[in-house]
């Protein structure tokens, strides 16, 4: 496991990152669309936590991109 991004990003690995932002996308805009329409309220706050935890996914992912694309190392 990775704990920091590595220094240079091919074209490869940009793609498969753009790949994960729009599933962590997908999985929190789900995820908010099914607690909006459960009337159990302890599954409705389990899926808003797995929403908040695939947008918190999202961010990082971008802060990464940003970084690396800030150090102009995107190959």
């Amino acid at each position: 496991m990775m704990t920091e991004p590595p220094e240079v990003v091919t074209s490869k690995d940009h793609l498969y990152i753009n790949d994960m932002l729009s599933w962590n996308l997908l999985a929190m805009k789900k995820a908010h669309a099914f607690a909006e329409q459960c009337s159990d309220q302890q599954i409705s706050q389990a899926l808003d936590q797995a929403g908040q935890m695939h947008y918190d996914h999202y961010q990082r992912l971008l802060t990464h991109l940003q970084t690396q694309g800030q150090q102009g190392t995107i190959q």
